[in-house]
C-alpha cells in the first residue's frame, strides 16, 4: 500500500514537471518570435518606398501601385520577374480613405464586424 501512494505522488510531481516545462518553453518560443517580427520589421520597414495597392491577376501573378520616392510606378509582379508597365501622377490615383480608428473601443470594433458579417 505504502508503494502505490509513492508512485501516484511521483506520477503528479513528474506531470507538475512537465507542465511547467512545456509553460516555459512556450513563453521562450512566444518571446523569441516576437522579437525576430520587431526585427524584420524594422528592417523591411523604408521611407522611400511604399506599396499603396495590390491586385492579384493569378495566383503567383500580381500588379502592384508602387511609390519610390515621389514617383508612382506600376509593376508587374510574377514567379521569377518584376515588370515596369507605367509611370503615374499623384492625380491619376485614387487613395483610400484613412480612417482613424484609434479611439475606438473594442465593444465598437466588434459590433462593427458583427455588422459586416450579417450583411452576407
Amino acid at each position: 500500500m505504502l508503494v502505490s501512494s509513492f508512485s501516484g505522488i511521483n506520477a503528479v510531481g513528474e506531470f507538475l514537471t512537465l507542465l511547467l516545462i512545456f509553460i516555459f518553453v512556450l513563453a521562450i518560443t512566444y518571446g523569441t518570435t516576437r522579437w525576430i517580427a520587431n526585427y524584420q520589421k524594422e528592417k523591411v520597414h523604408s521611407n522611400n518606398i511604399q506599396i499603396i495597392e495590390t491586385y492579384r491577376i493569378t495566383a503567383n501573378k500580381y500588379i502592384q501601385i508602387v511609390q519610390t520616392g515621389s514617383k508612382y510606378l506600376v509593376i508587374a509582379v510574377c514567379k521569377d520577374t518584376v515588370t515596369l508597365l507605367t509611370e503615374l501622377t499623384e492625380e491619376q490615383i485614387k487613395f483610400p480613405e484613412s480612417v482613424d480608428h484609434s479611439n475606438l473601443t473594442f465593444k465598437e470594433i466588434l459590433e462593427k464586424a458583427k455588422n459586416l458579417t450579417s450583411k452576407k
